[in-house]
């Protein structure tokens, strides 16, 4: 018996090394509904020196949800459901407010977890902050609508440039061509402030990460 509880304590030492060293949070509910266990990228994560006997009301009240894998309307409700029955991984992501008021964006998996019995333990959530990846992909999505009213511009401008040559290519009023040329000047002056507005957003966005 000695050997055994000596085994069960160095595997629980592991354990709680391994978690200890996630990148990823990790929190443990107990069959009634309060955090048994929470590592220290959880608590960094969510924004909480403790996060021990808490529920999930208590720590994602404030959370919205942006997407579900289930027909789940709060990850509250997805955890309570795990508690209960045998249910498979639920994928989840919240606009979620830590204490400190930093909003985060946050993909959780949700997981029932069971002995090899079948007894319900609890249930466990990976917690991942896709922050950072989230405002890539926005200005990602900012820069590509830019893209494409930068083209219809090009295109508008290049067209209004190409009528004017024309009627100045068929003109023999000097009067006429002299307006015509000035045309052709002011719409190729927007085309340039156009281009140039375009290029230095970018640069300006450089250059104020490099002094952030």
């Amino acid at each position: 018996q000695q050997i055994e509880r000596r085994r069960a304590k160095a595997s629980e030492n592991i354990s709680a090394a391994v978690l200890s060293n996630l990148s990823s949070g990790v929190v443990f509910f107990t069959p009634n509904g309060l955090i048994r266990q929470a590592n220290g990228a959880a608590k960094h994560i969510l924004g909480f020196a403790s996060l021990s006997g808490m529920n999930a009301a208590e720590v994602f009240g404030n959370a919205t949800l942006l997407s579900a894998s289930a027909s789940y309307t709060s990850i509250a409700q997805a955890i309570q459901a795990g508690l209960r029955e045998k249910t498979p991984a639920q994928q989840m992501t919240l606009r979620y407010v830590t204490p400190g008021k930093e909003e985060r964006i946050l993909e959780i998996t949700v997981t029932s977890v069971h002995s090899p019995a079948g007894e319900i333990l609890g249930t466990a959530c990976l917690v991942n902050d896709h922050t950072e990846v989230s405002q890539i992909r926005r200005q990602q999505a900012l820069r590509g609508e830019m893209s494409a009213e930068m083209a219809l511009e090009l295109r508008n401008s290049l067209t209004t440039i190409s009528g004017y040559a024309q009627q100045l290519a068929a003109s023999h009023d000097a009067e006429l061509a002299q307006q015509l040329a000035a045309d052709i000047a002011a719409e190729a002056a927007h085309l340039d402030h156009t281009i140039g507005g375009f290029l230095l957003g970018p640069r300006a966005e450089k250059v104020l990460n490099e002094f952030s």
